[in-house]
C-alpha cells in the first residue's frame, strides 16, 4: 500500500500490483476493449499503467471491457484488473481489455452552497424513496454550476467539463481534460465565454483546479454530498458536454461502488499513473463528459465523471454502453482543497508492495492484495502487518486486489486510522494502521 513509483511498486509491464501503482499490458492504437476518458478529442495512445497499491477492488471477471469518460485530447483510462491500453488508461477486472483514450479534436430542488463541501462537512446523499426524481427541477438548479471547457494544446483543440466551486471562479475538473494546455476557455451555462488558467493539478487522482481569470458575478457554486453515503441502485444524472455538446444532461442509477479504476498517465511511465476506486453508474457518459459533475436526484454533487467502459467499433471510436466512472466526491473535494491551496496534493501512503493475490480460510478462498514487501519506516512496518498477508478490505471497503488496494488508499485521508481485514495462515485477522504522506 505505498505510491506510485515507490520502492514497493513493481515495474510496469509486471502481472503483479503495487499499493503504489498497478501494472499491466498496454496497447497502442484504437480498436482495444477497455476504459477511456470522458473527455471529448481523440487524443494518442500511451504506456501500460505500473502497479498500484491504492486501487480498488476488481470488476467481475464476466465484466465487459471499459473505458474512462473521454474529455480531452490526452489518454485514456485503463482497465480495472488486468490490460492497461492507450494514453490515460483505466483497468478494471482481470477479464477487461485495455483502454482506448478518448479526447476527441472538436474545434428535489436542492440548496447550493458557496463552497465545495467535505468529506466531514458535505451532506449524505440522497436517500432512496419510492418517488421519482423531478429531474427538470434538478437539471434547472445544476446546470449553472455546471461549465463547458475548451482547450487549446500543441495537437489541437478539444473539450471537456467542470464543475464550479466558488464565487472566485474556481472549477473542478479532470487532469486530462487540461494537461498540456496553452489555453483555456470555459463557457458557463448561459452561452458566455471566459478566459481561464490552470491553478493546479493532480495527475495521481487525475484531477485539476482551473480559475476565471476576470470571473463574473453570480457564479453558482455546487454542493457537494458525501460520497461514502451513496447507495446501489439510488437515481443519478449526468451533466456535460458530450462529444461538444454542451448542456447535455443523461440519467441513470448507481450500478456499483469501489469500483477499481487505473489509467497509465501521460509519462507513460508509471509517474502519473491514476487510480481510483469509483463509483460507477449506466447513465450516459461520453467523449466530452469527462470532469463534469454525477448528481443525486437533490442535486448534489457525488462524483466528477471521468472514464466510460467501451467496446470500439472498427474505426476505433467508442460510446456509452452504459458502464460509467466517477471519481467519488469526498476524494474530488478533498484533492481540490490542495490543490487551491498551492497547487499540489499529497496522497495516503502505506508502504507495501503488493500484488493479486489469493488465500484459504475458513473452507472459503479469498481474493486481494497480498503483501510482497513493506518499506522499512512506513506506516505497514509500524503495524502489524507481514509479508505474505493478503489484504481483504480496508474498514468496510472490499479489496480484490493489488490495484483495488491503491484506489481505496488515495482516496483516505493523509494521518487517518483504518483497520485493514487480512488473511494471515489460514484466519482472517484485522490490523489496525494510521496512514502517512506519500513519498514524492
Amino acid at each position: 500500500m505505498t505510491d506510485e513509483r515507490t520502492p514497493q511498486e513493481n515495474p510496469l509491464g509486471t502481472p503483479g500490483h503495487g499499493e503504489s501503482d498497478a501494472g499491466g499490458s498496454g496497447y497502442d492504437g484504437w480498436g482495444y476493449d477497455g476504459w477511456d476518458y470522458a473527455s471529448s478529442g481523440y487524443g494518442g495512445s500511451g504506456p501500460a499503467v505500473p502497479e498500484a497499491e491504492t486501487t480498488s477492488a476488481p470488476l467481475s471477471p464476466t465484466a465487459p471491457p471499459v473505458a474512462p469518460a473521454p474529455a480531452r485530447r490526452g489518454p485514456g483510462w485503463g482497465g480495472v484488473g488486468a490490460l492497461v491500453v492507450l494514453g490515460m488508461v483505466l483497468s478494471s477486472g482481470a477479464t477487461l481489455g485495455g483502454v482506448v483514450v478518448y479526447d476527441q479534436f472538436l474545434d428535489p430542488t436542492p440548496e447550493v452552497s458557496s463552497q465545495p463541501g467535505t468529506t466531514v462537512d458535505a451532506r449524505p446523499a440522497a436517500a432512496i424513496t419510492g418517488e421519482a426524481p423531478n429531474w427538470a427541477a434538478v437539471a434547472e438548479q445544476v446546470s449553472p454550476s455546471t461549465v463547458a471547457i475548451k482547450v487549446a494544446t500543441d495537437a489541437g483543440t478539444s473539450q471537456g467539463t467542470g464543475v464550479i466551486l466558488d464565487e472566485q471562479g474556481s472549477i473542478l475538473t479532470n487532469n486530462h481534460v487540461v494537461a498540456g494546455a496553452r489555453k483555456l476557455e470555459v463557457t458557463t451555462s448561459d452561452g458566455l465565454g471566459y478566459s481561464a488558467s490552470v491553478v493546479g493539478a493532480d495527475p495521481t487522482t487525475d484531477l485539476a483546479v482551473i480559475r476565471l481569470d476576470s470571473p463574473p458575478d453570480g457564479l453558482q457554486p455546487a454542493t457537494f454530498a458525501d460520497s461514502s453515503t451513496v447507495e446501489v441502485g439510488q437515481p443519478v444524472m449526468a451533466l456535460g458536454t458530450p462529444l461538444g455538446l454542451e448542456n447535455t444532461v443523461t440519467t441513470g442509477i448507481i450500478s456499483a461502488l469501489d469500483r477499481p479504476v487505473t489509467a497509465a498517465g501521460e509519462e507513460g511511465d508509471g509517474s502519473t499513473a491514476t487510480y481510483t476506486s469509483a463509483l460507477q453508474t449506466d447513465a450516459a457518459i461520453n467523449p466530452g463528459n469527462s470532469g463534469g459533475p454525477l448528481v443525486d436526484a437533490a442535486g448534489q454533487v457525488i462524483g466528477i465523471n471521468s472514464a466510460i467502459a467501451a467496446i470500439p467499433n472498427a474505426s476505433g471510436q467508442a460510446g456509452s454502453i452504459g458502464l460509467g466512472f466517477a471519481i467519488p466526491a469526498s476524494t474530488a473535494t478533498m484533492i481540490a482543497a490542495q490543490l487551491q491551496e498551492d497547487g499540489t496534493a499529497d496522497h495516503a501512503f502505506v508502504g507495501v508492495t503488493s500484488t493479486d493475490g489469493t488465500a484459504s480460510g475458513d473452507q472459503v478462498t479469498y481474493s486481494g492484495a497480498e503483501v510482497v514487501s513493506i518499506e522499512p519506516g512506513s506506516p505497514a512496518a509500524d503495524s502489524a502487518l507481514r509479508k505474505g498477508d493478503l489484504i481483504i478490505a480496508v474498514d468496510s471497503t472490499p479489496v480484490g486486489g493489488a490495484a483495488a488496494l491503491t484506489g481505496v488508499v488515495r482516496g483516505l485521508q493523509i494521518d487517518s486510522t483504518h483497520s485493514l481485514e487480512v488473511v494471515r495462515e489460514g484466519s482472517v485477522q484485522s490490523i489496525e494502521i494510521t496512514l502517512g504522506v506519500r513519498p514524492s
